[in-house]
């Protein structure tokens, strides 16, 4: 009796060491890869000088303004600090959506990581707002025409209010909690 219950547990035990044992963080991305196919497919929309001044003026071709604040976030995934912001980015989309806020995000990424890196990375961090990926010859351009003092640093976030008019920036990693009251304030003033 005693020998077939250490049989047993022998069997029980040389089991247990041949079979892979999945961590916590395997098992997250094995469901999420099972649910990403379902997942929504992520568009990364590119974008030129042209379409990036339409964009932060938000005229929709037809003259006519958006009466909403905006947040726009220069990003690339090669970017660490980018990579590390992005989970509380998506926390504050989610937050501030049903409030107004239209936030979109534009990557730096070369053009050819526009159907790869770019769009994973967004299905990764479940990302909904719109994407985009700048591409033009010179950013320079780009970046004068945000802000005369933005060296290009990455990430950068900008905040429009509904007139807009820049009423918040940030270059390098936010502060969730700055960002947050800069939102409380345009998205009670577009409320009026």
């Amino acid at each position: 009796m005693k020998s077939k219950a250490l049989l047993t547990l022998g069997l029980i035990m040389a089991a247990l060491i041949v079979l892979p044992v999945a961590t916590p963080s395997q098992k997250r991305g094995a469901s999420s890869s099972t649910s990403s196919s379902a997942a929504r497919e992520v568009s990364v929309s590119e974008i030129d000088l042209d379409g990036l001044k339409k964009l932060i003026g938000r005229d929709g071709g037809d003259g006519a303004r958006s009466s909403r604040p905006l947040l726009v976030n220069f990003w690339a995934t090669w970017c660490d600090p980018c990579r590390d912001e992005f989970p509380d980015l998506i926390q504050i989309d989610k937050d501030y959506k049903a409030r107004g806020l239209e936030f979109v995000t534009i990557s730096l990424d070369d053009a050819a990581e526009i159907k790869t890196s770019v769009p994973e990375f967004l299905r990764e961090m479940r990302a909904e707002m719109p994407a985009y990926l700048l591409n033009v010859p010179d950013p320079e351009p780009a970046i004068k025409m945000l802000d005369e003092t933005w060296g290009g640093g990455l990430p950068a976030t900008f905040l429009f209010n509904a007139q807009g008019q820049v009423v918040f920036k940030h270059m390098g990693r936010i502060k969730p909690a700055e960002l947050r009251a800069a939102l409380e304030t345009v998205t009670k003033e577009s409320d009026k």
